[in-house]
């Protein structure tokens, strides 16, 4: 019987309410959050607002390279069928040889390879096949924070380990140790991080690695700007430090090679496996499931990977993309009360707000009232888990002039901001 309490009047009829799933209580995805309804209604007025919140190539100028859109468009007329459930076995073998360019990095064979629907389908696929309730993973925190809301959707439970903005924002290895527990099944690792910009060391992730062989931990390494790195900063691919463990390593087309749009990522298995097969039983059961991934965009990986890796023109020293961290970086620390480490990789930056000098209270008004002001929109530091309201995300993919205004605009904007 229909509960009074539980319903709402619809003419003669009454329709039960339908309420959020509870297991949405610890999910956020500021990034795409209530602040960007707010800039979709000022663009309805005519407003032009500056999207920073975001990591969108495309709307930056960055056009995807030739090889990929013209083997795309060739393979579309034959691409209307499903491939394989973990996607077309050329694509797969062209990510193993790309793993195999890399020193040290283990054997990896086509049949451990799973094309997805971008990163964020894969890992979705991880946790569901990896967690029950109650099961704790370890989660940097500031984190991207699919990876919290995944954990928290598959029923288990987000630990956030911390960052430390004073080593340059690498984990901290006696934080971790102190939030393991009973339940605690696997580690993420993003590196290069989203949102800082970090680059781990060798010493930080030998450190992540000695932990998870001691407490047996499923080891998730997000690679995404593994290529997108600056100045003389080294990528170390976290299979190559623990080969020894079960690790698997997230990748994709999205921003090395522009194309975020396409939805085209790769998840690689490295390490034993007798220990997890039926772990690994349900990441296959859930490729299954979706039947494949997008057939065309798995086309555009066999392009990308043996094409021109245009992404080292960007991030050389006269690229773009070093262009635009440089006035990021440097912008940011001109404003009073406002400090930022260098980001060493992806296309981010960090910057903290000195709590003596900025008293902010709820860094989402702040994102908010600046957007409001000046037509800027960026992402609060606590929509990454971030426990505090003194960080802000700024994406560094516009031109630099566009990027020294818009800073310039904020320092201004902070100068008079009380809440």
């Amino acid at each position: 019987m229909t509960n009074p309490d539980l319903s709402v009047a619809l003419g003669s009829r009454r329709l039960r309410t339908l309420d959020q799933s509870s297991k949405l209580k610890n999910v956020l995805y500021e990034i795409r959050g209530a602040a960007l309804d707010e800039a979709a209604r000022l663009e309805a007025a005519g407003h032009t607002v500056l999207k920073l919140n975001t990591g969108n190539p495309a709307i930056f100028g960055f056009e995807a390279p030739y090889q990929i859109v013209r083997d795309m468009i060739a393979a579309v007329p034959t691409a209307h069928g499903y491939s394989e459930s973990r996607g077309i076995l050329a694509a797969r073998r062209a990510i193993v040889s790309r793993y195999e360019e890399i020193p040290g990095f283990p054997h990896v064979d086509p049949e451990n390879v799973f094309l997805g629907n971008g990163v964020s389908e894969l890992i979705t696929m991880t946790m569901q096949a990896l967690l029950d309730e109650g099961d704790e993973v370890l989660i940097p925190a500031p984190d991207y924070p699919l990876w919290t809301a995944m954990t928290s959707l598959s029923g288990g439970t987000p630990v956030h380990y911390v960052c430390d903005e004073n080593n340059g924002w690498n984990p901290d290895l006696e934080d971790i140790r102190s939030r393991i527990t009973d339940r605690t099944k696997a580690i993420v690792i993003i590196n290069p991080n989203n949102p800082t910009g970090a680059v781990y060391s060798r010493e930080t992730l030998e450190g992540i690695a000695d932990i998870a062989r001691e407490h047996s931990l499923l080891v998730l390494s997000d690679e995404i700007y593994d290529r997108i790195l600056f100045d003389d900063a080294v990528h170390i691919p976290m299979a190559t430090i623990a080969p020894d463990l079960l690790c698997l390593t997230f990748n994709g087309l999205s921003k090395t090679y522009r194309v975020a749009g396409y939805r085209s990522g790769w998840m690689v298995i490295t390490g034993p496996q007798k220990h997890a097969q039926g772990f690994l039983h349900g990441i296959n059961l859930l490729a299954s499931t979706r039947l494949c991934p997008n057939v065309p965009a798995q086309h555009a990986v066999l392009a990308a990977l043996t094409g021109v890796q245009t992404i080292d023109q960007l991030v050389a020293p006269s690229g773009r993309l070093h262009e635009q961290r440089d006035i990021t970086w440097e912008k940011l620390n001109e404003i009073p009360g406002v400090s930022c480490v260098k980001p060493q990789g992806a296309l981010y930056a960090f910057p903290r707000l000195d709590p003596e000098v900025h008293e902010i209270r709820d860094d989402a008004k702040l994102v908010y009232d600046l957007l409001v002001a000046e037509r800027i929109l960026l992402v609060q530091g606590t929509g990454f888990n971030w426990d505090a309201p003194d960080h802000l995300r700024i994406v560094t993919l516009p031109e630099a002039r566009v990027l020294g205004e818009a800073i310039e605009r904020l320092g201004n904007f902070l100068s008079s901001y009380k809440q």
